[in-house]
């Protein structure tokens, strides 16, 4: 059985922001980040996934972790990195449509934390909000039927890729199958998911995105329980992986400094009004001269239009 959701004019045009994004990754040749920006975007994704699960260590902790050294910390929670590091160092390896494999992450993100890594939970379990049930799991029971029909719907749907992993982010939290370790599973296995769309998923730190808005993420996982669709966590979550995305983007060093290859970068992340300091942040290294060029040309051909004099020009793409 399919997982209810609508296909909304906000998800479509989310989702376009994201394809055109990655079609400038395409044009960059960016299949990754340079190597310092991986290491980087990876202990923001282990620090930030974890930090919204309670644990307590900061950035520079996770990485003198990644780095092999000793720090001083609570024992679960340097476990808890030790963990994460493991499994994220072989996120490519796992089938993102296997039931077996994603048994096998939570058994190396969980190892240690609890007895059942690795196992779906065989007791009744809920999420408690003060000292309110904000949301009852199925039965223990029902849960590797519910888990079957998920990794079914991820394998066998036709709907666009990277809707069916919001989706499955949101369904897995709903069936909530582990005893524990439910929250970064299902940021763990999206992100996995998306890997199987454009390989430079897997150094977008998207869970940096939800841990700033980490009140809005858990508000939009109980409106779509109370409304019984996923659709509000999808708007939500696909805006993560877009404004993830282009600061991924926005960071990495662009290969190609010719006009044309410039300005298509260029513009395809500037989706307002912006000015000649913002389009040379984002072309890194051009002279002032060179972008006041770049910029009379795109005028010329009628691919911007402009507002303003002087210094405080402004422009915005047109179409």
């Amino acid at each position: 059985m399919k997982p209810p959701y609508d296909i909304t004019n906000r998800i479509l045009l989310i989702y376009g922001q994201i394809t055109e994004a990655l079609g400038v990754c395409k044009s960059l040749l960016l299949v990754k980040p340079e190597a310092r920006l991986r290491k980087q975007n990876r202990i923001k994704t282990i620090h930030s996934s974890l930090t919204i699960e309670g644990n307590t260590l900061d950035i520079e902790h996770v990485t003198a972790l990644l780095e092999n050294k000793r720090i001083i910390g609570p024992k679960k929670d340097i476990l808890e990195v030790h963990n994460a590091i493991r499994a994220y160092e072989q996120l490519s390896i796992f089938d993102p449509y296997s039931m077996d494999d994603f048994l096998k992450a939570h058994k190396i993100l969980m190892n240690g934390l609890v007895e059942s890594a690795g196992q779906f939970r065989k007791t009744q379990v809920g999420v408690i909000k003060g000292s309110e049930f904000q949301h009852v799991a199925p039965s223990y029971s029902m849960v590797p039927g519910l888990m079957n029909d998920l990794f079914d719907y991820i394998r066998k749907d036709t709907d666009i890729d990277i809707i069916k992993s919001c989706v499955f982010h949101y369904e897995m939290e709903f069936i909530h199958p582990f005893e524990d370790g439910n929250g970064r599973m299902g940021r763990f296995w999206q992100t996995r998911l998306l890997m199987k769309v454009n390989p430079i998923f897997e150094y977008v730190p998207i869970e940096e995105t939800i841990k700033t808005n980490q009140e809005q993420y858990y508000k939009t996982l109980a409106d779509a329980d109370n409304t019984g669709k996923s659709t509000i966590f999808i708007e939500f979550m696909l805006e993560s992986i877009n404004q993830s995305l282009r600061k991924t983007i926005d960071e990495s060093t662009p290969r190609n400094i010719d006009y044309q290859k410039r300005t298509e970068f260029a513009l395809a992340l500037l989706n307002d009004w912006f000015d000649r300091k913002e389009y040379m942040k984002i072309n890194k290294g051009i002279s002032t001269a060179t972008a006041s060029r770049d910029l009379k040309q795109l005028l010329e051909e009628g691919k911007i239009e402009s507002s303003g004099e002087g210094r405080m020009t402004k422009y915005k793409k047109i179409g």
